[in-house]
C-alpha cells in the first residue's frame, strides 16, 4: 500500500483529465513531527490510532512528488518522537483515506511505525479535493502546474465558477483565472514550468503570443537558451508583432486615376511598359527599355515629341 517516494522519472504533463506527472518541484516549508496544524485541520474532529497499513493515500491529492531528502528528515524526526500532528482521514471501503498529512505518512512508514495518529473526518469527494489542495496552497507546496490543476479539478468536479472556487480556497478570482491560464501554454512548456526550467515569468511571456505556432517558437527556444525573463518578453513581442504584420499588411493607398491613365498613355506612345508613382513622397515615371537600341528609339521618340 506505500506508494513510492523517490525521485521521481520524467514524465510528460497531461492531459486536463489525467494526473500532473511527478516531477523536480521547489523546496516546500519545512514539516516537522509536531508542526502546527492547517485550517484544513484545525476543526475538531474524532481522534484515533489505527494500523498505518489501513492508511492510503487520496489519489486526487494535488501534489504528486515528495522530496526524498525531506522525507528522510522527518522520519528521523518521527523515530525520535513520535507522529504528534495526527493525519486527516475519512474512512472508506478500504480502510482511511488520506485528506491532508500525506507526507507525515510516508516519513511515519519511514519510520517504522506500526500506527499512527489520524483524525477521522466525514468528507464527500468533493470536499476531499478542496481541503487537500488548501493545505498544500498553505503550505506553499504545489508547482504552478499542480496548483492549475487542482483549481480545474475543483472547477470541473463541483461544477463550480472561477469565482466559487476562489471563495473555496481563499484566493482573489484573478489569481485563480492566472493560474489556468498556465494550462494554455504547450505542453512542452508546461513540462517546462513543472520541472521548474522556466519560471511563471517566462510561462507569461510565450502567453503573451496569441498563435500556437509562435507560442511554440518561443518555447523552443527557452528549451534551447537560458534567457532571462525580460529577454523572454522581449523576444516574445518581436514574434507578436511580426504575427500581426503578417496578418495585417499594410495595405497601398490606390494609385490617383490620372497617374494610371498617364502610363496608359505613355505605354502606348512608347510601346513600352511605363508605371508613374509616388515613393516615400517623391513622384516618379518609369519606362522600360529591353536594351541599347530600344533605349535610342525611346530617346529619339521622346527627343522629336520635345521639338
Amino acid at each position: 500500500m506505500q506508494r513510492e517516494v523517490a525521485s521521481a522519472p520524467q514524465a510528460t504533463v497531461p492531459s486536463p483529465q489525467a494526473t500532473a506527472p511527478a516531477a523536480t518541484q521547489a523546496q516546500p516549508q519545512a514539516e516537522t513531527a509536531g508542526a502546527p496544524e492547517s485550517s484544513a485541520e484545525a476543526a475538531p474532529h474524532h481522534l484515533d490510532e489505527v494500523p498505518i497499513e489501513l492508511v492510503h493515500p487520496n489519489p486526487n491529492q494535488p501534489r504528486m512528488h515528495f522530496n526524498k531528502e525531506e522525507l528522510d528528515e522527518l522520519a528521523l524526526s518521527i523515530e525520535k518522537d513520535g507522529l504528534l500532528q495526527p493525519i486527516l482521514v475519512r474512512e472508506d471501503a478500504e480502510g482511511y483515506e488520506i485528506i491532508a498529512g500525506e507526507r507525515r505518512w510516508q516519513a511515519s512508514q519511514l519510520a517504522g511505525l506500526k500506527k499512527v495518529p489520524v483524525r477521522i473526518k466525514e468528507a464527500d469527494d468533493m470536499k476531499v479535493l478542496e481541503l487537500a489542495l488548501i493545505e498544500n496552497l498553505q503550505r506553499s507546496d504545489l508547482n504552478p502546474i499542480e496548483e492549475a490543476y487542482g483549481y480545474k479539478r475543483m472547477m470541473e468536479r463541483g461544477n463550480r465558477t472561477q469565482s466559487e472556487v476562489a471563495s473555496a480556497v481563499s484566493k482573489g478570482r484573478s489569481t485563480i483565472a492566472n493560474a489556468l491560464r498556465l494550462l494554455d501554454l504547450p505542453e512542452d512548456a508546461q513540462q517546462m514550468l513543472y520541472e521548474e526550467k522556466i519560471t511563471a515569468g517566462h510561462a507569461r511571456a510565450i502567453l503573451a503570443i496569441p498563435s500556437d505556432e509562435g507560442r511554440a517558437k518561443l518555447t523552443e527556444k527557452l528549451a534551447k537558451e537560458k534567457l532571462s525573463v525580460r529577454e523572454a518578453e522581449s523576444l516574445a513581442r518581436l514574434i507578436a508583432g511580426r504575427e500581426k504584420q503578417k496578418n495585417n499588411p499594410v495595405k497601398k493607398p490606390p494609385k490617383p486615376r490620372f497617374f494610371r491613365r498617364a502610363a496608359k498613355d505613355l505605354s502606348e506612345s512608347f510601346d513600352t511598359k511605363v508605371q508613374v508613382r509616388s515613393v516615400n513622397g517623391k513622384n516618379k515615371i518609369e519606362i522600360e527599355f529591353k536594351d541599347e537600341e530600344d533605349l535610342h528609339r525611346l530617346y529619339d521618340l521622346m527627343k522629336h515629341s520635345a521639338e
